[in-house]
């Protein structure tokens, strides 16, 4: 864990090691308790396609699972 301060003019500076770990870019996401920092990449569909390389099923086959698991909590 690390510490940062903010600076006069209200800018926080993350440190190094943070920086090159997670990029540039956060998304400020403001908790009950706190903050929290996202980071954001820089290209977000290249993000989205990572994170779901790995899915065989086709959206279309993703939606209606979504479907039929609604209306079975909704308990059809």
């Amino acid at each position: 864990m690390s510490d940062a301060t903010l600076d006069d003019r209200g800018r926080l500076t993350l440190p190094k090691e943070l920086r090159e770990r997670y990029g540039d870019h956060y998304r400020i996401v403001e908790l009950h308790d706190g903050i929290k920092l996202i980071p954001v990449a820089d290209d977000s569909l290249d993000a989205l396609r990572d994170e779901f390389r790995d899915v065989e099923k086709t959206s279309g086959e993703l939606r209606e699972e979504a479907r039929e698991a609604a209306l079975d909590e909704a308990g059809r």
